[in-house]
């Protein structure tokens, strides 16, 4: 029987710079399922912006990730993914949560199940006026439509051929979570 891996979700850190560099290069294998329809920073990109991480991290700038954390092994101390959040209408109180997992070794081992809902706990309980989250996917990618309703997330839309993925059309896919169907009522 396998070890449960035990997980954190925490601030990027200057001693995860090379490794955080090393899990987005271009050639990874997560680029293609994590929003492969919009542009991806080149490895010279890349690099200039984890220089300007460890600049600001230097300065004594905490949270360079602004609206993301990093999901670490806590027993090893090894970056396994990242989650975000950021507004989709802040006038309605709605935010969209993401999640991705670079480390092809975790997947297929329920971290992003864990991931997720501890950052949808957090961003709810972070953010007390918040009325609602969403999660977009695309239909290609089958692992995260199924992470999202098994957190009990309700497929909201389906905007039926809006995404192209090597020349071919699939259809976007939104979920969404009303903070009273998240969190227990007092």
């Amino acid at each position: 029987m396998t070890k449960p891996i035990n997980i954190i979700l925490r601030e990027l850190e200057i001693k995860d710079l090379e490794d955080y560099f090393y899990w987005n290069l271009p050639s990874r294998e997560f680029h293609k399922f994590n929003g492969p329809y919009y542009g991806k920073s080149n490895e010279e990109e890349l690099s200039k912006q984890i220089e300007d991480y460890k600049t600001r991290l230097l300065k004594g700038e905490r949270n360079v990730l602004k609206n993301k954390k990093i999901i670490v092994n806590k027993d090893t101390d090894e970056i396994i993914g990242q989650v975000n959040w950021y507004w989709k209408s802040q006038e309605t109180l709605w935010m969209e949560v993401g999640i991705v997992i670079f480390n092809e070794n975790y997947w297929g081992n329920g971290i992003g199940y864990k991931a997720l809902k501890m950052w949808i706990d957090e961003v709810f309980a972070d953010n007390p006026k918040l009325v609602r989250l969403g999660l977009s996917t695309w239909s290609g990618n089958e692992r995260m439509m199924k992470l999202a309703e098994k957190l009990g997330l309700i497929k909201e839309a389906v905007y039926r051929k809006a995404r192209i993925v090597d020349n071919q059309y699939y259809d976007s896919v939104s979920y969404g979570v009303l903070k009273e169907e998240w969190l227990p009522q007092p």
